[in-house]
């Protein structure tokens, strides 16, 4: 009551118009006196279709229509108003001398937002118009928000989307100088400390450009600009490469990882680079949050109509309450290595994974490690 009374207060009865219909000038002049003293815009009618001839022309924000009126009564006018897009939304108060259930009940059913009855003093009449006036007012409030918004989200996917864009190339390029590098380069060769540091930035160009790389596909999700191309994959040709490509990463940390193979061909029909992003994500959070020399177990299996590919790690694990919303909060964490997560990749493999039809879900024990999963359907014969 008090958020509505606060709205009303704020709303300036000028900005607001009042179309009148009703074919006895009396009635008409006797509203328009009061409303106008109310500070209102009004504008008039006296039949049905001159109603919806001034209604298309001066777009008022609500209607007081007068039930019994010789050429189209109010409900049939209702009617037509309530089938035009350009009307429909505009509220009406039915002015009727009948009070019958059944008519009560007939005026609701054409659309009615509130009734009016005659004879009506001035005190119901304000403040039954300032009922629906307050609820224009809200309504013109959360589309204005709502666009702000819309715009709002929109400025930030572009942000993101250049942002990601735009600095991927370039980080892509330090990143295989840096892994050059490091492969060529040995502590006895530039010392210690100087491989200490070429090594750290090594693993931190990986981890920005696997952020980079998140931030421009779920943008690109997010706006509907990255389409869903599925065809057959065998998840034995698919999920050894991505392994491979953490073999070294790993090394760093003498991580070892054990790639558990199925017994036959396991086809999935998926987005080939959507699985492999989600896997990539799995493996990247088990190799940051495992203490060294520990192992991985990645494992594929099929699970009813399902293939899976888990994640194992023996790291850290996950408290949990925070098992519950882990694919959906994007919370800062740190690895073993004092490696930093943003947790949009979660995110966004919780996305890729149900545009393809699977879902992706997490079992941890804290302090004893965790298995993320990723389930994709099985072609069918």
């Amino acid at each position: 009551m008090d958020a509505g009374v606060t709205l009303e207060s704020k709303i300036n009865r000028s900005d607001y118009k009042i179309l009148i219909v009703d074919d006895v000038m009396s009635n008409v002049l006797l509203l328009k006196i009061l409303l106008t003293n109310e500070k209102f815009q009004v504008c008039t009618a006296n039949c049905g279709k001159a109603c919806i001839e001034q209604a298309r022309k001066e777009h008022p924000d609500l209607v007081l229509l007068d039930v019994m009126m010789p050429d189209i009564s109010g409900f049939d006018t209702a009617v037509i108003m309530k089938k035009d897009p350009e009307l429909k939304e505009i509220p009406i108060i039915f002015l009727t001398a009948l009070n019958t259930p059944a008519d009560l009940v007939k005026g609701f059913q054409v659309g009615a937002n509130d009734f009016l009855t005659k004879p009506f003093n001035k005190e119901e009449l304000v403040m039954r118009v300032m009922q629906q006036i307050s609820l224009v007012a809200a309504k013109r409030i959360i589309e204005k928000q709502n666009a702000e918004l819309r715009a709002t989200l929109s400025n930030r996917d572009k942000m993101y989307s250049v942002i990601a864009h735009d600095l991927r190339s370039p980080m892509a390029s330090i990143r295989m100088v840096l892994n050059l590098v490091v492969q060529s380069a040995t502590p006895e060769s530039v010392g210690p400390e100087l491989y200490s540091l070429l090594d750290q930035a090594n693993r931190e160009s990986e981890e920005v450009h696997d952020l980079l790389d998140n931030l421009l596909k779920w943008t690109k999700s997010q706006t509907g600009r990255l389409n869903v191309v599925t065809q057959d994959l065998d998840l034995n040709d698919i999920i050894p490469g991505v392994v491979d490509i953490f073999e070294m990463i790993a090394a760093t940390k003498n991580i070892k990882l054990n790639l558990q193979h199925t017994g036959g061909p396991l086809v999935v029909r998926a987005d080939n680079d959507m699985l492999k992003t989600v896997v990539r994500n799995f493996m990247s959070n088990a190799v940051k949050f495992s203490p060294e020399g520990s192992t991985i177990e990645i494992i594929m299996s099929s699970d009813g109509d399902f293939a899976k590919v888990s994640v194992r790690d023996h790291g850290v694990g996950i408290s949990a309450d925070r098992l519950g919303s882990i694919f959906h909060k994007g919370e800062t964490t740190y690895g073993t290595g004092g490696e930093e997560g943003s947790g949009l990749g979660l995110q966004l493999c919780q996305d890729f994974a149900r545009k393809n039809g699977g879902d992706c879900m997490v079992e941890s024990t804290e302090g004893q490690g965790s298995t993320f999963s990723v389930t994709i359907p099985l072609k069918k014969d």
